[in-house]
C-alpha cells in the first residue's frame, strides 16, 4: 500500500507540536458511508530498542484473515508523553508499505482524538494512509466520564470539559470497558458500531485488534527469547 508521506521522520519536539496543531485543524468527523469490504488492525510492541508492527486484515463480513504483514526495525525515537505517534508511525508505515490487500478501514491499538491535541496515533495515521481510522485503547488516558451499565454494548462519553473525546464501551458483560475514539473521516457512532461487530465471544478486546496483538507477541518472543 502506497503511503503519502506528510512531513519526514525524525522530528524535534518543537515541530512535533506545530504538525499536531495543524492536523487537528484538519480531522474530518464524518459518519462512515456504507458497508467496508477488508479492515484492517493494527498493533506495535517493544523489546530492547527495536518495535515490531504488526498489520492484520480481516473481510468485514466473515471475519476471517486474509492477510498479515509486519514489520521490525530500531526505534529511532525517545518516549514523549502526548508524542507517540512521532515514535511508532515510522515503523507501521513501513509494515504499511508491504501490505497488498486494500482495507477500507484501520483499527489502531491506541487512541485518536482522546489525546491532548486530539491528534492520537490513529488520528495522526490517517494523514499517511488516507483512510478512514479508530482508536481502541485498553486503558484510561485523558477525560472524565460516567461508568457504563454493565451490560455488553453500553457506553458513555468521555468529556474534557465540555468536549466528548471518545467513548467508553463494554464490549463483555461485567467485563472492564474499551476505550473508543474516532481517528479520522468517521464519526464516533460509526467507531463503536464497527467495534461491536468484531467483538468476540470471549476477548474484550476486537478481534480485529486482538489477532495483530496476538501475532505481535508471538514475534517478539520468537526475536528477542530472553525472559
Amino acid at each position: 500500500m502506497k503511503v503519502r508521506y506528510i512531513h519526514p521522520f525524525p522530528v524535534d519536539e518543537q515541530e512535533m507540536s506545530q504538525i499536531q496543531s495543524q492536523l487537528r485543524n484538519r480531522v474530518e468527523i464524518i459518519p462512515y458511508s456504507g458497508t467496508p469490504t477488508y479492515v484492517c488492525g493494527v498493533d506495535l510492541a517493544y523489546f530492547a530498542d527495536q518495535a515490531i508492527a504488526v498489520l492484520v486484515v480481516m473481510n468485514y463480513a466473515s471475519k476471517e484473515i486474509v492477510e498479515t504483514v509486519y514489520h521490525q526495525d530500531l526505534v529511532s525515537c525517545e518516549y514523549r508523553p502526548g508524542f507517540l505517534a512521532f515514535r511508532e508511525l515510522p515503523i507501521f508505515l513501513k509494515a504499511w508499505e508491504k501490505l497488498k490487500t486494500n482495507p477500507d478501514l484501520v483499527f489502531f491499538d491506541g487512541n485518536g482524538r482522546l489525546h491532548p491535541q486530539r491528534v492520537g496515533i490513529a488520528t495522526h495515521a490517517s494523514f499517511f494512509i488516507q483512510k478512514p481510522t479508530i482508536g481502541i485503547a485498553k486503558n484510561h488516558f485523558l477525560g472524565s466520564y460516567q461508568p457504563p451499565e454493565l451490560i455488553q454494548g453500553s457506553f458513555s462519553y468521555i468529556y474534557d470539559q465540555e468536549e466528548v473525546i471518545g467513548a467508553v464501551l463494554r464490549t463483555q458483560t461485567r467485563v472492564k470497558a474499551v476505550y473508543v475514539s474516532i481517528g479520522n473521516w468517521i464519526d464516533l457512532q460509526s467507531c463503536i458500531d464497527f467495534t461491536m461487530h468484531f467483538v468476540g465471544p470471549n476477548s474484550r478486546i476486537p478481534e480485529i485488534t486482538r489477532q495483530a496483538d496476538l501475532l505481535t507477541r508471538q514475534l517478539r518472543r520468537k526475536a528477542d527469547p530472553a525472559p
